[in-house]
């Protein structure tokens, strides 16, 4: 509102300089993209990560399988680890030698993680393994997909209004820097004379 203010403020005044009307459009302008460029690109961005992320979480779905594996035994000294693919990356698993069989048939056997605090052999546990029965990260759910997607759109929008607001900054400093480079010399033509007898002062 204000830039709309300047700009109607300086149309008539006799005192505005033409970088003072610049400079109130260049406002009129950054609020502009900023109300209305900004959440748009920002949309456009969230859609298309939506997009890719839901194909992900599809295509995860359909390659990796969720199993049920048998301990063997723990291994020896290892600690509880946090396991990065929770959403809060506190749900402890131990590592264990394990088997379990493949969803092409095939019997497996390794050393994985268990979401188990005190496994003992014989217990069973989920496993996500892909095609051939090799361990994996379980898939990316569709809500967690739908979050990245609206945070990756939120952001795109601040950095547009952010690069937008940077951008007006910019041009005010130029604007206030030629200002000053003027003004000084218009100093510099007026200053010799000041105070000199017969100078129509």
């Amino acid at each position: 509102m204000r830039a709309i203010g300047g700009i109607w403020r300086w149309r008539h005044n006799p005192l505005r300089r033409r970088t003072d009307l610049v400079e109130a459009w260049v406002a009129l302008s950054a609020l502009l993209l900023i109300l209305l460029v900004a959440p748009l690109v920002g949309s456009l961005v969230g859609a298309v990560a939506q997009d890719v992320l839901q194909r992900s979480v599809r295509e995860q779905r359909e390659s990796r399988h969720e199993v049920t594996a048998t301990v063997v035994r723990k291994v020896d000294g290892s600690p509880l680890e946090a396991d990065p693919e929770t959403a809060t990356g506190r749900e402890a698993r131990t590592r264990v030698v394990a088997d379990w069989t493949a969803p092409d048939g095939s019997a497996q056997h390794g050393t994985v993680l268990a979401g188990l605090k005190t496994p003992h052999s014989g217990d069973h546990f989920a496993l996500w393994t892909d095609g051939r029965g090799r361990p994996t990260a379980r898939p990316l759910d569709s809500a967690t997909a739908t979050t990245h997607a609206v945070l990756a759109g939120f952001g795109t929008a601040l950095l547009t209004a952010g690069a937008v607001e940077a951008g007006r900054r910019l041009i005010v400093w130029r604007l206030v820097r030629r200002r000053y480079a003027r003004l000084d010399q218009a100093w510099d033509r007026a200053g010799p004379d000041w105070g000199r007898a017969g100078t129509g002062i």
